[in-house]
Formats: structure tokens, C-alpha cells, sequence
């Protein structure tokens, strides 16, 4: 979010909650949202950069990001946008965080386009549903409240599987990574729960404690890989001898990582993952 204190002309009503407008000194060009925001502004008025309605405003860069925007905005159903900025003002509730801008154009997409599909009779399959709702249980919490109110609010049923996609952009909003690398680490994750099923012979209980504990690991590991940071393991020489084994799988773990997402696990990662493992094959013995 842009912070100014110019105020705005207004160039278009999208809807009750969205304008879109041009800064009176800088001409740069704004997305502007806030509950009932659009009721009493029409196109060349003005609107004071104090006005108590607005929530968020976003400064487009480009030509391009504009009309994209625009574009958008402009074939969103109003109410679709009105629901999906009370969902997100009750994730920021929820989780303490301030959600990443992107969400306020995200959302509203894929809530209408959910629609769309459920309101022509299309199948709604998501394939990673298991693996997302055990490793992003808050997020998909959340999104199932989203789901019940998109429900009552547009008169159709949310099936668990969409609440999963859903899930995705409750988590892209809180951990600013983008929605697709999120839907890969979902993807991801799956894939190697069941590498981890095949070299162990284990019969993994999804819903165990120590099946969470490692998927919930494996999350927050790739989110450290996605965003460029590592945690340093001062154990790390201590986990090589004493769990040897949960060490070498984890570095087979590590290269099915390397090759999805074309990034190096670092050999503190490594260990990490190696403590989880071992406890999981411990927690099976």
C-alpha cells in the first residue's frame, strides 16, 4: 500500500467498494478500496486522501498493470469484491498479519470464477487436498469460514475440495509468496510423503502427530527455500552420526526438492529434516 496525503480524482466507479483514481499533484494512478466507497463518488469528483472509507490503495506502476487492473476490476461482480474484502479483513483478525496487497485482486478472481464453475455444474477436483488441509491447518480453517460465507452470501455449496484452493490464497496472503508457488509446495509435499512412504515400508497415518509435525516441517521448509533464507543447526554433526539413517533419506529427500524447485537444500536443512524423520520412524516402531 501507497501512503500519500494528496487527495484523488476520481476517474472510475468499479463498484460500492472500488475506485479507481488519479493523485491531483503526482497524476500517478490508484486502486482505491473501502467499504461503501463508491456509493457517493461518481467519475471526475474528488476524494480527500483522509476519507475514513478507504482501507487500501494500491499505486499502479505501469500503463500495462493498469488496464490489466481495470480490466479486472471492472467485470468482478461488486458483491464478489464486498465478500472477498471482509474474508480478507477477517484473515488480518485471525492471524495478526497484514495480508499482502495482491490478495484484494486475487481473491475476488478466483472467488468469481469458483462461482462461474459451480453455477454451470462443474467439477470443483483438487488433488493435493489432503496433504493441504494436515500442512496448512490454520490457513484452511480460514478458508473453510471463507467458504461458509461465500455460501450464504451467493447461495451455493463451497465443496471441501475448492476449500483447499481457497486455503492457497489464505496462506499466499499471509506468507507473500504467490498463490502458484504455493499450490507447488502443496504439490510438492505430497510428493514426498510418498517418497518417504515407499523407502520406509511405514504405513503413515496421515492424521498422526508426527505425520503433521513433518508435513507442517516440510512446508516451512520450502517456504524458507522459496523466500531465500536458512536456519542455521549447531547440531547438525550430532544428527549425521546419531540418526544416520533419517539422514540419508533426508538427503533423498532434499534431491526430489532440488529438482522441483531447481534450488539447493542446505546440509542444516538437511538435518533438520533428518530429526523429523527419525521421530516419525520411531513414533511407528
Amino acid at each position: 500500500m501507497t501512503k500519500t496525503t494528496e487527495n484523488f480524482r476520481v476517474q472510475r466507479v468499479i463498484g460500492s467498494n472500488v475506485v479507481m483514481a488519479r493523485g491531483e499533484r503526482s497524476d500517478e494512478e490508484f486502486v482505491i478500496i473501502g467499504k461503501g466507497i463508491g456509493f457517493t463518488l461518481k467519475t471526475g469528483g474528488s476524494l480527500e486522501a483522509e476519507d475514513t472509507r478507504i482501507e487500501k490503495r494500491f499505486r499502479l506502476e505501469d500503463r500495462e498493470e493498469w488496464g490489466r487492473y481495470r480490466m479486472l476490476l471492472e467485470n468482478i461482480d461488486p458483491q464478489v469484491i464486498a465478500v472477498s474484502n471482509e474474508i480478507v479483513r477477517t484473515i488480518a483478525e485471525r492471524t495478526g498479519i497484514k495480508p499482502d496487497d495482491k490478495i484484494y485482486l486475487a481473491l475476488p478472481s478466483h472467488i468469481q470464477f469458483t462461482l462461474y464453475r459451480l453455477r454451470n455444474g462443474m467439477d470443483i477436483v483438487n488433488p493435493f487436498l489432503e496433504a493441504t488441509r494436515l500442512t496448512f491447518p490454520q490457513e484452511f480453517e480460514l478458508a473453510s469460514r471463507a467458504a461458509e460465507q461465500i455460501s450464504r452470501e451467493f447461495g451455493v455449496e463451497i465443496p471441501e475440495d475448492e476449500i483447499g484452493f481457497l486455503t492457497y490464497h489464505v496462506y499466499s496472503a499471509v506468507s507473500s509468496l504467490p498463490v502458484g508457488q504455493v499450490v507447488q509446495a502443496s504439490s510438492l509435499i505430497g510428493e514426498l510423503i510418498d517418497a518417504v512412504r515407499l523407502e520406509t515400508k511405514l504405513k503413515l497415518d496421515g492424521g498422526s502427530l508426527s505425520m503433521v509435525r513433518l508435513m507442517i516441517h516440510l512446508r516451512c521448509l520450502i517456504e524458507r527455500l522459496l523466500q531465500g533464507t536458512e536456519s542455521a543447526n549447531p547440531l547438525l554433526p550430532w544428527i549425521e552420526k546419531e540418526c544416520a539413517d533419517a539422514f540419508l533419506l533426508a538427503q533423498k529427500l532434499a534431491a526430489v526438492v532440488r529438482r522441483s524447485l531447481d534450488a539447493d537444500v542446505p546440509r542444516s536443512e538437511i538435518g533438520f529434516l533428518a530429526v523429523h524423520l527419525h521421530r516419525l520412524k520411531s513414533a511407528y516402531k
